[in-house]
Protein backbone atom coordinates (compact mmCIF):
# COMPACT_ATOMS: atom_id res chain seq x y z
CA UNK A 1 0.00 0.00 0.00
CA UNK A 2 0.98 3.63 -0.42
CA UNK A 3 1.39 5.92 2.60
CA UNK A 4 -1.98 7.52 1.90
CA UNK A 5 -3.85 4.23 1.61
CA UNK A 6 -2.19 2.90 4.77
CA UNK A 7 -3.17 6.00 6.70
CA UNK A 8 -6.69 5.93 5.28
CA UNK A 9 -7.11 2.33 6.43
CA UNK A 10 -6.21 3.36 9.98
CA UNK A 11 -8.66 6.26 9.87
CA UNK A 12 -11.54 4.13 8.52
CA UNK A 13 -11.04 1.35 11.07
CA UNK A 14 -10.97 3.90 13.89
CA UNK A 15 -14.15 5.56 12.58
CA UNK A 16 -16.31 2.45 12.14
CA UNK A 17 -17.09 1.99 15.88
CA UNK A 18 -18.42 5.57 16.03
CA UNK A 19 -20.99 4.83 13.31
CA UNK A 20 -21.93 1.48 14.87
CA UNK A 21 -22.48 3.09 18.28
CA UNK A 22 -24.58 5.94 16.86
CA UNK A 23 -26.81 3.46 15.02
CA UNK A 24 -27.15 0.98 17.88
CA UNK A 25 -27.41 3.26 20.93
CA UNK A 26 -28.82 6.49 19.53
CA UNK A 27 -30.64 5.47 16.35
CA UNK A 28 -34.01 6.69 17.68
CA UNK A 29 -32.79 10.17 18.64
CA UNK A 30 -34.71 12.80 16.63
CA UNK A 31 -32.42 15.40 15.04
CA UNK A 32 -34.89 17.23 12.77
CA UNK A 33 -38.49 17.56 11.61
CA UNK A 34 -39.82 17.33 8.07
CA UNK A 35 -42.63 19.58 6.91
CA UNK A 36 -44.81 19.44 3.81
CA UNK A 37 -42.88 22.24 2.08
CA UNK A 38 -39.63 20.27 2.47
CA UNK A 39 -41.32 17.10 1.25
CA UNK A 40 -42.52 18.82 -1.93
CA UNK A 41 -39.62 21.26 -2.29
CA UNK A 42 -36.71 18.97 -3.09
CA UNK A 43 -35.96 17.79 0.47
CA UNK A 44 -34.44 21.21 1.20
CA UNK A 45 -32.61 21.41 4.56
CA UNK A 46 -33.58 17.88 5.66
CA UNK A 47 -30.61 16.60 7.64
CA UNK A 48 -30.37 13.05 6.34
CA UNK A 49 -26.91 12.76 4.75
CA UNK A 50 -23.62 12.15 6.57
CA UNK A 51 -20.18 13.25 5.39
CA UNK A 52 -17.06 14.43 7.18
CA UNK A 53 -15.40 15.64 3.96
CA UNK A 54 -16.98 19.12 4.01
CA UNK A 55 -19.72 21.10 5.70
CA UNK A 56 -21.57 24.14 4.33
CA UNK A 57 -22.60 26.69 6.94
CA UNK A 58 -25.17 29.25 5.73
CA UNK A 59 -23.24 32.13 7.31
CA UNK A 60 -19.67 30.93 7.21
CA UNK A 61 -19.52 29.04 3.94
CA UNK A 62 -17.70 25.83 3.12
CA UNK A 63 -15.29 24.09 5.46
CA UNK A 64 -13.10 21.31 4.12
CA UNK A 65 -12.40 18.83 6.93
CA UNK A 66 -13.15 21.61 9.42
CA UNK A 67 -11.00 24.27 7.74
CA UNK A 68 -12.24 27.35 5.90
CA UNK A 69 -10.93 28.05 2.42
CA UNK A 70 -8.25 30.52 3.64
CA UNK A 71 -7.23 28.08 6.39
CA UNK A 72 -7.02 25.25 3.87
CA UNK A 73 -4.85 27.23 1.47
CA UNK A 74 -2.64 28.37 4.35
CA UNK A 75 -2.19 24.94 5.92
CA UNK A 76 -1.45 22.72 2.92
CA UNK A 77 2.05 22.36 1.43
CA UNK A 78 2.50 24.61 -1.59
CA UNK A 79 3.53 23.73 -5.11
CA UNK A 80 7.11 24.66 -5.90
CA UNK A 81 7.33 28.42 -6.52
CA UNK A 82 3.60 28.91 -5.87
CA UNK A 83 1.36 30.40 -3.20
CA UNK A 84 -1.18 27.63 -3.83
CA UNK A 85 -1.16 24.00 -2.67
CA UNK A 86 -1.13 21.12 -5.11
CA UNK A 87 -4.26 19.12 -5.81
CA UNK A 88 -2.35 16.06 -4.58
CA UNK A 89 -1.87 17.58 -1.11
CA UNK A 90 -5.56 18.49 -1.02
CA UNK A 91 -6.56 14.91 -2.00
CA UNK A 92 -4.58 13.56 0.96
CA UNK A 93 -6.25 16.14 3.21
CA UNK A 94 -9.80 15.33 1.99
CA UNK A 95 -9.33 11.60 2.51
CA UNK A 96 -7.65 11.69 5.93
CA UNK A 97 -8.52 15.05 7.46
CA UNK A 98 -4.81 15.52 8.10
CA UNK A 99 -2.45 18.10 6.62
CA UNK A 100 0.15 16.04 4.76
CA UNK A 101 3.87 16.43 5.08
CA UNK A 102 5.90 17.28 1.95
CA UNK A 103 7.00 13.63 1.89
CA UNK A 104 3.40 12.42 1.94
CA UNK A 105 2.52 14.85 -0.86
CA UNK A 106 5.43 13.55 -2.93
CA UNK A 107 4.15 10.01 -2.36
CA UNK A 108 0.68 10.96 -3.70
CA UNK A 109 2.26 12.73 -6.68
CA UNK A 110 4.28 9.61 -7.46
CA UNK A 111 1.16 7.46 -7.10
CA UNK A 112 -0.79 9.69 -9.50
CA UNK A 113 1.99 9.39 -12.09
CA UNK A 114 1.40 5.63 -12.16
CA UNK A 115 -2.36 6.12 -12.57
CA UNK A 116 -2.74 9.06 -14.96
CA UNK A 117 -2.41 7.27 -18.30
CA UNK A 118 -5.82 7.22 -19.98
CA UNK A 119 -6.26 4.09 -22.15
CA UNK A 120 -6.06 4.74 -25.88
CA UNK A 121 -9.45 3.10 -26.48
CA UNK A 122 -11.04 5.94 -24.49
CA UNK A 123 -9.58 8.52 -26.84
CA UNK A 124 -10.76 6.49 -29.83
CA UNK A 125 -14.27 6.37 -28.37
CA UNK A 126 -14.32 10.15 -27.94
CA UNK A 127 -13.05 10.75 -31.45
CA UNK A 128 -15.97 8.64 -32.69
CA UNK A 129 -18.47 11.10 -31.19
CA UNK A 130 -19.73 14.01 -33.31
CA UNK A 131 -17.31 16.91 -32.83
CA UNK A 132 -20.16 19.21 -31.87
CA UNK A 133 -21.10 16.97 -28.91
CA UNK A 134 -21.17 18.93 -25.67
CA UNK A 135 -17.85 18.54 -23.81
CA UNK A 136 -19.74 17.24 -20.76
CA UNK A 137 -21.11 14.42 -22.90
CA UNK A 138 -17.53 13.63 -23.88
CA UNK A 139 -16.30 13.79 -20.28
CA UNK A 140 -18.99 11.49 -18.90
CA UNK A 141 -18.58 9.16 -21.90
CA UNK A 142 -14.85 8.99 -21.23
CA UNK A 143 -15.43 8.14 -17.57
CA UNK A 144 -17.93 5.43 -18.51
CA UNK A 145 -15.57 4.03 -21.16
CA UNK A 146 -12.94 3.46 -18.46
CA UNK A 147 -15.40 1.39 -16.43
CA UNK A 148 -13.96 -1.78 -17.98
CA UNK A 149 -10.88 -1.13 -15.83
CA UNK A 150 -12.85 -0.88 -12.58
CA UNK A 151 -11.04 -2.68 -9.78
CA UNK A 152 -14.13 -2.49 -7.57
CA UNK A 153 -16.32 -4.14 -10.22
CA UNK A 154 -13.71 -6.87 -10.69
CA UNK A 155 -13.55 -7.41 -6.93
CA UNK A 156 -17.34 -7.69 -6.66
CA UNK A 157 -17.47 -10.17 -9.55
CA UNK A 158 -14.64 -12.29 -8.16
CA UNK A 159 -16.89 -14.08 -5.66
CA UNK A 160 -14.62 -12.82 -2.84
CA UNK A 161 -16.54 -9.65 -2.03
CA UNK A 162 -16.05 -8.54 1.56
CA UNK A 163 -17.81 -5.38 2.73
CA UNK A 164 -15.05 -4.68 5.26
CA UNK A 165 -12.38 -4.41 2.57
CA UNK A 166 -14.56 -3.14 -0.29
CA UNK A 167 -13.38 0.43 0.32
CA UNK A 168 -9.84 -0.52 -0.71
CA UNK A 169 -11.05 -1.28 -4.25
CA UNK A 170 -13.17 1.90 -4.32
CA UNK A 171 -10.03 3.77 -3.31
CA UNK A 172 -8.19 2.28 -6.30
CA UNK A 173 -10.91 3.35 -8.74
CA UNK A 174 -11.33 6.75 -7.07
CA UNK A 175 -7.60 7.44 -7.26
CA UNK A 176 -7.51 6.38 -10.90
CA UNK A 177 -10.42 8.72 -11.72
CA UNK A 178 -8.90 11.70 -9.89
CA UNK A 179 -5.52 11.16 -11.56
CA UNK A 180 -6.94 10.62 -15.05
CA UNK A 181 -9.80 13.11 -15.28
CA UNK A 182 -7.62 16.21 -15.92
CA UNK A 183 -5.83 14.30 -18.69
CA UNK A 184 -9.21 13.32 -20.14
CA UNK A 185 -10.45 16.92 -19.87
CA UNK A 186 -7.34 18.28 -21.60
CA UNK A 187 -7.79 15.77 -24.42
CA UNK A 188 -11.41 16.90 -24.89
CA UNK A 189 -10.38 20.56 -24.97
CA UNK A 190 -7.71 19.93 -27.58
CA UNK A 191 -9.99 17.66 -29.61
CA UNK A 192 -12.84 20.17 -29.78
CA UNK A 193 -11.07 23.51 -29.87
CA UNK A 194 -7.47 23.02 -30.99
CA UNK A 195 -7.85 20.75 -34.00
CA UNK A 196 -6.98 17.61 -32.00
CA UNK A 197 -3.45 18.91 -31.40
CA UNK A 198 -2.65 17.00 -28.25
CA UNK A 199 0.13 17.80 -25.76
CA UNK A 200 1.74 14.95 -23.84
CA UNK A 201 1.79 14.57 -20.07
CA UNK A 202 4.85 16.11 -18.40
CA UNK A 203 5.92 13.62 -15.71
CA UNK A 204 7.66 16.38 -13.73
CA UNK A 205 4.51 18.41 -13.10
CA UNK A 206 1.81 18.17 -10.46
CA UNK A 207 -1.81 17.55 -11.48
CA UNK A 208 -2.92 21.18 -11.80
CA UNK A 209 0.25 22.31 -13.58
CA UNK A 210 0.07 19.33 -15.92
CA UNK A 211 -3.47 20.21 -16.93
CA UNK A 212 -2.41 23.78 -17.68
CA UNK A 213 0.46 22.75 -19.91
CA UNK A 214 -1.60 20.06 -21.68
CA UNK A 215 -4.06 22.71 -22.91
CA UNK A 216 -1.24 25.04 -23.95
CA UNK A 217 -1.76 27.53 -21.13
CA UNK A 218 0.61 30.00 -19.49
CA UNK A 219 2.75 29.44 -16.43
CA UNK A 220 0.37 31.65 -14.44
CA UNK A 221 -2.59 29.45 -15.32
CA UNK A 222 -1.04 26.58 -13.34
CA UNK A 223 -2.14 28.36 -10.17
CA UNK A 224 -5.57 29.00 -11.69
CA UNK A 225 -5.99 25.26 -12.22
CA UNK A 226 -4.81 24.37 -8.72
CA UNK A 227 -7.09 26.97 -7.13
CA UNK A 228 -10.08 26.18 -9.35
CA UNK A 229 -9.99 22.40 -8.81
CA UNK A 230 -9.69 22.78 -5.03
CA UNK A 231 -12.45 25.40 -4.75
CA UNK A 232 -14.87 23.30 -6.82
CA UNK A 233 -14.05 20.00 -5.14
CA UNK A 234 -16.90 19.61 -2.65
CA UNK A 235 -19.86 21.49 -1.17
CA UNK A 236 -21.14 18.93 1.34
CA UNK A 237 -23.26 15.98 0.17
CA UNK A 238 -26.61 17.52 -0.68
CA UNK A 239 -25.67 19.18 -3.97
CA UNK A 240 -26.80 17.32 -7.08
CA UNK A 241 -23.45 16.01 -8.33
CA UNK A 242 -22.28 14.80 -4.92
CA UNK A 243 -25.66 13.32 -4.01
CA UNK A 244 -26.09 11.60 -7.38
CA UNK A 245 -22.64 10.04 -7.06
CA UNK A 246 -23.39 8.85 -3.51
CA UNK A 247 -26.85 7.55 -4.47
CA UNK A 248 -25.65 5.50 -7.44
CA UNK A 249 -22.67 4.12 -5.55
CA UNK A 250 -24.94 3.14 -2.64
CA UNK A 251 -26.28 0.42 -4.97
CA UNK A 252 -22.64 -0.83 -5.19
CA UNK A 253 -22.31 0.53 -8.70
CA UNK A 254 -18.60 1.14 -9.18
CA UNK A 255 -17.08 4.67 -9.03
CA UNK A 256 -17.11 5.03 -12.84
CA UNK A 257 -20.86 4.50 -13.04
CA UNK A 258 -21.36 6.64 -9.96
CA UNK A 259 -19.34 9.62 -11.14
CA UNK A 260 -20.83 9.49 -14.63
CA UNK A 261 -24.17 10.01 -12.84
CA UNK A 262 -22.68 12.85 -10.84
CA UNK A 263 -21.42 14.52 -14.02
CA UNK A 264 -24.89 14.19 -15.58
CA UNK A 265 -26.27 16.17 -12.64
CA UNK A 266 -23.45 18.69 -12.78
CA UNK A 267 -24.33 19.45 -16.42
CA UNK A 268 -27.69 20.96 -15.39
CA UNK A 269 -28.21 24.74 -15.63
CA UNK A 270 -29.22 24.89 -11.96
CA UNK A 271 -25.88 23.35 -10.98
CA UNK A 272 -22.55 23.28 -12.84
CA UNK A 273 -23.76 24.82 -16.08
CA UNK A 274 -24.52 28.04 -14.21
CA UNK A 275 -20.95 29.38 -14.62
CA UNK A 276 -21.39 29.29 -18.39
CA UNK A 277 -24.71 31.10 -18.17
CA UNK A 278 -23.32 33.75 -15.83
CA UNK A 279 -20.49 34.64 -18.19
CA UNK A 280 -22.90 34.92 -21.10
CA UNK A 281 -25.05 37.29 -19.06
CA UNK A 282 -22.03 39.41 -18.03
CA UNK A 283 -20.91 39.79 -21.66
CA UNK A 284 -24.40 40.92 -22.63
CA UNK A 285 -24.45 43.24 -19.62
CA UNK A 286 -21.17 44.75 -20.85
CA UNK A 287 -22.78 45.51 -24.21
CA UNK A 288 -25.57 47.44 -22.47
CA UNK A 289 -22.97 49.87 -21.12
CA UNK A 290 -21.92 50.73 -24.69
CA UNK A 291 -18.24 50.87 -23.82
CA UNK A 292 -18.72 53.12 -20.79
CA UNK A 293 -16.64 52.54 -17.66
CA UNK A 294 -18.79 50.65 -15.14
CA UNK A 295 -20.01 52.93 -12.37
CA UNK A 296 -22.43 52.57 -9.49
CA UNK A 297 -25.00 54.57 -11.45
CA UNK A 298 -24.94 52.80 -14.81
CA UNK A 299 -24.59 49.31 -13.31
CA UNK A 300 -27.47 49.97 -10.90
CA UNK A 301 -29.65 51.13 -13.80
CA UNK A 302 -28.77 48.06 -15.87
CA UNK A 303 -29.50 45.74 -12.95
CA UNK A 304 -32.94 47.29 -12.46
CA UNK A 305 -33.59 46.91 -16.19
CA UNK A 306 -32.80 43.20 -15.82
CA UNK A 307 -35.09 42.75 -12.81
CA UNK A 308 -37.92 44.84 -14.23
CA UNK A 309 -37.85 42.65 -17.35
CA UNK A 310 -38.69 39.68 -15.12
CA UNK A 311 -35.18 38.22 -15.34
CA UNK A 312 -32.85 37.10 -12.57
CA UNK A 313 -29.30 38.25 -11.90
CA UNK A 314 -27.25 35.09 -12.61
CA UNK A 315 -24.55 34.19 -10.12
CA UNK A 316 -26.38 35.74 -7.17
CA UNK A 317 -28.17 33.67 -4.55
CA UNK A 318 -27.54 30.17 -3.23
CA UNK A 319 -29.67 27.32 -1.92
CA UNK A 320 -27.85 27.29 1.44
CA UNK A 321 -25.49 30.27 1.75
CA UNK A 322 -26.72 33.53 3.23
CA UNK A 323 -23.52 35.51 2.66
CA UNK A 324 -20.97 36.05 -0.10
CA UNK A 325 -19.64 32.65 -1.22
CA UNK A 326 -16.07 32.26 0.14
CA UNK A 327 -15.20 30.55 -3.15
CA UNK A 328 -16.15 33.80 -4.91
CA UNK A 329 -13.90 35.76 -2.55
CA UNK A 330 -10.96 33.40 -3.06
CA UNK A 331 -11.15 33.92 -6.81
CA UNK A 332 -11.66 37.67 -6.40
CA UNK A 333 -8.53 37.88 -4.26
CA UNK A 334 -6.60 35.99 -6.96
CA UNK A 335 -7.73 38.56 -9.52
CA UNK A 336 -6.88 41.54 -7.31
CA UNK A 337 -3.29 40.37 -6.77
CA UNK A 338 -2.68 39.27 -10.37
CA UNK A 339 -1.10 41.83 -12.66
CA UNK A 340 -3.24 42.37 -15.71
CA UNK A 341 -6.30 40.62 -14.33
CA UNK A 342 -7.08 43.30 -11.76
CA UNK A 343 -7.22 45.90 -14.56
CA UNK A 344 -9.20 43.71 -16.97
CA UNK A 345 -12.40 45.39 -18.19
CA UNK A 346 -14.56 42.35 -17.58
CA UNK A 347 -13.21 41.90 -14.05
CA UNK A 348 -13.87 45.58 -13.32
CA UNK A 349 -17.47 45.08 -14.40
CA UNK A 350 -17.82 41.98 -12.22
CA UNK A 351 -16.37 43.94 -9.29
CA UNK A 352 -18.85 46.77 -9.79
CA UNK A 353 -21.74 44.30 -9.99
CA UNK A 354 -20.44 42.77 -6.74
CA UNK A 355 -20.48 46.18 -5.09
CA UNK A 356 -23.91 47.12 -6.46
CA UNK A 357 -26.08 44.03 -6.92
CA UNK A 358 -26.64 43.07 -3.25
CA UNK A 359 -28.21 46.46 -2.54
CA UNK A 360 -30.39 46.35 -5.64
CA UNK A 361 -31.52 42.79 -4.94
CA UNK A 362 -32.27 43.63 -1.31
CA UNK A 363 -34.37 46.61 -2.38
CA UNK A 364 -36.10 44.44 -4.99
CA UNK A 365 -37.08 42.15 -2.13
CA UNK A 366 -37.57 38.84 -3.92
CA UNK A 367 -34.15 37.28 -3.28
CA UNK A 368 -33.41 35.41 -0.04
CA UNK A 369 -29.67 35.72 -0.56
CA UNK A 370 -28.50 38.80 -2.50
CA UNK A 371 -24.83 37.80 -2.39
CA UNK A 372 -22.69 36.30 -5.18
CA UNK A 373 -21.93 32.60 -5.44
CA UNK A 374 -18.90 30.92 -7.00
CA UNK A 375 -20.30 31.18 -10.54
CA UNK A 376 -20.37 34.98 -10.44
CA UNK A 377 -16.57 35.10 -10.70
CA UNK A 378 -15.16 31.86 -12.11
CA UNK A 379 -15.95 32.34 -15.81
CA UNK A 380 -14.26 35.76 -15.95
CA UNK A 381 -10.92 34.26 -14.93
CA UNK A 382 -11.12 31.58 -17.62
CA UNK A 383 -12.08 34.22 -20.21
CA UNK A 384 -9.08 36.38 -19.28
CA UNK A 385 -6.68 33.50 -19.85
CA UNK A 386 -8.13 32.78 -23.28
CA UNK A 387 -10.48 29.91 -22.45
CA UNK A 388 -13.40 31.56 -24.19
CA UNK A 389 -15.15 28.29 -25.07
CA UNK A 390 -17.58 28.61 -22.19
CA UNK A 391 -19.33 25.29 -22.79
CA UNK A 392 -16.07 23.79 -21.49
CA UNK A 393 -16.36 25.51 -18.10
CA UNK A 394 -18.53 22.78 -16.61
CA UNK A 395 -15.83 20.25 -17.54
CA UNK A 396 -13.40 22.25 -15.40
CA UNK A 397 -15.97 22.07 -12.59
CA UNK A 398 -16.24 18.30 -13.17
CA UNK A 399 -12.48 17.82 -12.80
CA UNK A 400 -12.51 19.53 -9.43
CA UNK A 401 -15.74 17.95 -8.20
CA UNK A 402 -14.22 14.48 -8.76
CA UNK A 403 -12.04 15.09 -5.69
CA UNK A 404 -14.96 15.49 -3.29
CA UNK A 405 -17.18 12.85 -4.87
CA UNK A 406 -14.45 10.22 -4.91
CA UNK A 407 -13.36 10.99 -1.35
CA UNK A 408 -16.97 10.70 -0.17
CA UNK A 409 -17.74 7.33 -1.75
CA UNK A 410 -14.43 5.90 -0.53
CA UNK A 411 -15.60 6.70 2.98
CA UNK A 412 -19.13 5.48 2.17
CA UNK A 413 -17.72 2.02 1.55
CA UNK A 414 -15.25 2.26 4.41
CA UNK A 415 -18.13 2.80 6.84
CA UNK A 416 -20.48 0.37 5.08
CA UNK A 417 -23.32 2.79 4.44
CA UNK A 418 -26.41 1.01 3.04
CA UNK A 419 -28.26 1.60 -0.19
CA UNK A 420 -30.13 4.91 -0.11
CA UNK A 421 -33.89 4.41 -0.20
CA UNK A 422 -36.06 7.29 1.06
CA UNK A 423 -39.77 6.70 1.60
CA UNK A 424 -42.34 8.38 -0.64
CA UNK A 425 -45.81 9.58 0.27
CA UNK A 426 -48.81 10.46 -1.90
CA UNK A 427 -50.47 13.83 -2.40
CA UNK A 428 -53.59 12.38 -0.72
CA UNK A 429 -51.54 11.63 2.37
CA UNK A 430 -50.13 15.15 2.46
CA UNK A 431 -53.61 16.66 2.09
CA UNK A 432 -54.97 14.44 4.89
CA UNK A 433 -52.12 15.42 7.25
CA UNK A 434 -52.45 19.08 6.23
CA UNK A 435 -56.17 19.07 7.15
CA UNK A 436 -55.38 17.39 10.47
CA UNK A 437 -52.65 19.89 11.28
CA UNK A 438 -49.95 17.25 11.11
CA UNK A 439 -49.34 13.54 11.03
CA UNK A 440 -50.18 11.37 14.03
CA UNK A 441 -46.90 9.50 14.44
CA UNK A 442 -48.68 6.65 16.27
CA UNK A 443 -51.21 6.17 13.47
CA UNK A 444 -50.60 4.07 10.34
CA UNK A 445 -48.32 5.84 7.83
CA UNK A 446 -50.99 6.01 5.13
CA UNK A 447 -54.65 6.97 5.42
CA UNK A 448 -56.80 3.86 5.57
CA UNK A 449 -59.22 3.28 2.67
CA UNK A 450 -62.92 3.21 3.60
CA UNK A 451 -64.28 -0.16 4.62
CA UNK A 452 -66.49 -1.80 1.97
CA UNK A 453 -70.19 -1.67 2.71
CA UNK A 454 -72.20 -4.87 2.98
Amino acid sequence: MTQLKDRLKEKIEAHRPRIARLTKEFGSVIIDKVDIAQCIGGARDIRSLVTDISYLDPQEGIRFRGKTIPETFEALPKAAGSEYPTVESFWYFLLTGEVPTPEQVADVEAEFKTRQQVPEYVFQALRALPLDSHPMVMLSSGILAMQRDSKFAAFYSSGKFNKMTAWEHVYEDASDIVARIPVLAAFIYNLKYRGDKQISIDPKLDLGANFAQMIGQSEQYKDVARMYFILHSDHESGNVSAHATHLVHSALSDPYYAYAAGLAGLAGPLHGLANQEVLGWILEFQKKLNGAEPTTENVTAALWDTLNAGQVVPGYGHAVLRKTDPRYMAQREFCLKTTGLKDDKLFKLVSMIFETAPGVLTEHGKTKNPWPNVDAQSGVIQWYYGLKEWDFYTVLFGVGRALGCMANITWDRGLGYPIERPKSVTTDMLETWAAAGGRDIAAPASPQPPKPTA
